[in-house]
């Protein structure tokens, strides 16, 4: 996939909107009418490979999600809404199917989560990481101790430690360089400052976390020389939970 939309932004579009749930011809109607401003089943037929009598099905579907007005005329002449105007549309969906989602996820869930979370579980991507960091973050009560690789320290985690100091949780972050701890100090004042310990520095590490010392994530650069956003694969890592859980154990005994 290509994350760059100027150097095809046909494809691009094509692509968003059929992840966004548009069928392959739907998509493409979209994308004739959003380069012709307006057209009929016929205009769009020759700019998207659409077959004239798909156009109408196209046209229904994109209708009905509101992306499309139809001129009641002879021959029917279809407009389609602005980028803008489609970008709010598919957000407003996208934040109304995640908050549906989320009620259905926490109403399935368990009213009371294991105390011992068995074995040792992965997580492949450096988003997904990012993101069960600032889960176990949400999660905290008493101590965060965390030693990052500088540039996996994102906004968001930073957020995430802020929130969790105005908890009342205790935060250790080492890992970082003095411009960063400067500004840590400056949004985080509660936080600590300490060197990640010296078993860390050998390996390629990414971050290595423990939450109220009962649970914690070690994760590794898979190519450290390439890790960031745009390469998603660059980091795996690996986390458990409960006192006696195995890698509770030993990072526990590594942590100083």
């Amino acid at each position: 996939m290509n994350d760059d939309p100027t150097e095809d932004p046909r494809s691009a579009a094509l692509e968003q909107l059929e992840r966004f749930g548009l069928s392959g011809y739907a998509a493409r109607t979209f994308v004739a009418l959003a380069s012709l401003g307006s057209g009929t089943a016929r205009d769009v037929s020759q700019v998207s490979e659409v077959p004239r009598t798909q156009v109408y099905d196209a046209i229904d579907e994109l209708h009905d999600r509101g992306l499309v007005d139809i001129l009641q005329s002879s021959p029917k002449e279809f407009w389609a809404i602005s980028a803008d105007t489609a970008s709010r549309t598919f957000k407003n969906e996208l934040h109304r199917r995640t908050g549906i989602l989320r009620t259905a996820l926490n109403e399935l869930e368990p009213v009371e989560h294991r105390v011992e979370q068995r074995g040792i579980w992965t997580v492949d991507g450096q988003r997904a990481v990012t993101e069960r960091i600032i889960e176990f973050f949400g999660n905290a009560e008493e101590e965060i101790v965390y030693k990052t690789s500088e540039d996996l320290l994102t906004d968001d985690l930073i957020d995430g430690l802020s929130e969790a100091a105005e908890r009342g949780v205790s935060i250790e972050l080492g890992g970082v360089s003095a411009a960063v701890q400067e500004r840590i100090r400056d949004e985080i004042p509660e936080a600590t400052m300490s060197e990640s310990p010296s078993a860390w520095s050998d390996m390629s590490a990414g971050r290595l976390l423990l939450i109220d010392g009962r649970k914690t994530l070690v994760s590794a650069l898979v190519d450290e020389s390439d890790a960031s956003p745009s390469n998603p694969r660059s980091e795996t890592a690996i986390w458990g939970e409960g006192e006696t859980n195995s890698l509770v154990v030993v990072l526990n005994a590594i942590f100083p």
